[in-house]
């Protein structure tokens, strides 16, 4: 796949205000300050599409950008920034919940991890909960152009190995460096290959279902 047009479409504070589900839609999502905006520009080719920031927990909306006129991409809220208030950190947790559970014209999730750390039980928590969903979902592991082959792989193995405590096989990850483009053909291809699972919604729908 190629994307030839991004464009900000709107964000919205719930799962309610989110554009008609009329097209197909992926979203990213990961702790504060993984790298997701970055991720996204480099998906997409522009450098200030996504906004960046080095201050964890900016993102607070549903951000909806629309790629080639056919598809969503969808921003998610970063999750478990603990410097941010318990009803702040609350009204978050119930925004992606109630988005990712109700949105019926989402595909799959990009579960965003940092490939510097080890798997953080929030990731592990989050990856749990959208298997009991049944919510489709595969791992971004990002940043690996901050770390030699050697030490990559030794992570890599790390993740796997832990992964492996809690699931019967690896689930479907990403290597990715939006410094280096790492990645983005393999992400498109995904998106491209899952687009047609998309079923579109009765012509008269006129407001997202609730």
């Amino acid at each position: 796949m190629e994307i030839k047009q991004a464009k900000f479409f709107k964000s919205s504070a719930d799962y309610k205000g989110c554009p008609t589900p009329d097209k197909p839609e992926f979203a990213f999502i990961g702790r504060s300050n993984v790298g997701k905006s970055s991720l996204i520009n480099m998906l997409c080719q522009q450098k200030d599409l996504a906004k960046t920031s080095s201050k964890p927990g900016k993102t607070q909306l549903i951000n909806h950008f629309i790629i080639n006129e056919k598809w969503y991409l969808v921003d998610l809220p970063g999750y478990g920034y603990a410097k941010t208030s318990k009803s702040n950190l609350e009204k978050f947790e119930a925004l992606i919940s109630n988005y990712i559970t109700k949105r019926k014209n989402l595909i799959s999730i990009f579960v965003l991890i940092d490939s510097r750390l080890e798997l953080q039980k929030i990731d592990a928590e989050f990856m749990e909960w959208c298997a009991e969903k049944e919510i489709p979902f595969s791992i971004v592991f990002t940043k690996i152009d901050k770390l030699g082959k050697n030490q990559w792989a030794s992570n890599l193995a790390k993740f796997k190995k832990q992964l492996l405590t809690q699931w019967e096989e690896m689930p479907m990850y990403f290597e990715t460096s939006s410094e280096n483009k790492i990645g983005k053909e393999a992400i498109l291809k995904y998106i491209d290959e899952n687009i047609p699972y998309f079923i579109p919604p009765p012509k008269d729908l006129k407001a997202q279902s609730k």
